[in-house]
């Protein structure tokens, strides 16, 4: 059985997340991840020329950076375990220091904040501001942007951002919480670190091309079910689950993301409007598939309901655990 003070913890996380998010300033775990990928990356580019050295070194930089990651965080909660029960903080330090550190592999309120910094000037007419805000957040080229690209590149961004921020990293919190002796933080921990991996050099573009491609993958492997899963929630959420799961796999299938194209057709669909298009990277055009069809115009309103979409797919995946290991406590205390 589960430990109840893991369902606290995992309760507390969820509603630390929601009520506080990530405090700007303070030193959040992706932003570690994020210095070691980096001086990693220049030193291998500095040892290491042929595409099968970089290549090694992009799996060993993925095993290091994800197993580092999940143990780390299971030592310093192996610290906070290992303080003297006298101490009169105990109890409370340990559940505390455990939501805290499960609540930054989520970022509900973060992807909530970051869509409306960019619909805040946008709805006081500020196009200018909106798009240097979006480009804080995603990797195509906003400065040329129109007002309708700028609220495509939000919800495009909100959608993806549903299952690698959200769903996956509490789909492995639960996954690491049914197993003795490693609890929910390492899991979410590793998938955080595998996620920041790929934003960071999971590109098939060069010089990322070779030390990249494993994270990348890696990826992939880790985010099929978790978004799946999402997808599934959002299609019976949007009351039409036949008609949205129908045009995902009708229109999914040709983004050259396995994931990401569930993600935001599963959003189009619900929604009534159509992803994907023209885009711009460092003055490169790339063409996306289209998802979804074109309903109507994406709108503020629009991206807001993605929002609300989002947390409802948290809350009904958390809900359902909660439910599951309830009916299994019954079930078990009958027997």
């Amino acid at each position: 059985m589960i430990d109840s003070s893991s369902i606290v913890t995992l309760v507390i996380a969820a509603w630390l997340d929601f009520l506080i998010g990530d405090p700007w300033g303070w030193l959040h775990p992706v932003q570690v991840m994020g210095w070691a990928i980096g001086r990693y990356t220049r030193l291998a580019f500095a040892w290491f020329k042929t595409p099968q050295s970089l290549k090694v070194s992009g799996i060993l930089l993925a095993i290091l950076l994800i197993f580092g990651s999940g143990f780390t965080s299971w030592l310093i909660l192996q610290a906070v375990k290992s303080i003297p029960l006298q101490f009169p903080l105990h109890p409370i330090l340990d559940i505390g220091v455990e939501s805290i550190m499960l609540a930054s592999c989520f970022a509900l309120r973060s992807l909530r904040q970051a869509a409306e910094d960019v619909l805040h000037p946008l709805n006081n007419g500020n196009l200018s501001l909106a798009r240097q805000q979006l480009s804080l957040y995603v990797g195509r080229d906003t400065q040329d942007l129109s007002e309708s690209e700028v609220l495509r590149a939000v919800l495009e961004t909100v959608a993806e951002n549903s299952t690698d921020g959200v769903i996956a990293p509490l789909f492995y919190a639960l996954v690491g919480m049914a197993i003795p002796g490693i609890g929910s933080v390492p899991f979410a921990f590793a998938y955080k670190a595998a996620s920041t991996l790929d934003s960071m050099v999971g590109y098939k573009e060069a010089p990322l091309t070779d030390i990249g491609w494993f994270s990348a993958k890696l990826e992939d492997i880790l985010t099929w079910l978790p978004c799946r899963l999402n997808t599934l929630l959002i299609a019976l959420v949007s009351g039409k689950p036949k008609f949205v799961w129908t045009i995902c796999q009708r229109d999914a299938i040709y983004d050259p993301s396995p994931n990401a194209g569930w993600s935001e057709c599963a959003y189009a669909a619900t929604l009534g409007v159509q992803l994907g298009g023209v885009n711009k990277y460092k003055g490169v055009i790339k063409h996306k598939p289209l998802l979804g069809d074109f309903i109507s115009p994406i709108s503020p309103a629009i991206v807001r309901q993605g929002l609300q979409l989002t947390r409802q797919t948290f809350l009904m995946v958390l809900g359902l655990f909660l439910f599951v290991y309830g009916a299994i406590g019954l079930i078990v205390n009958r027997l």
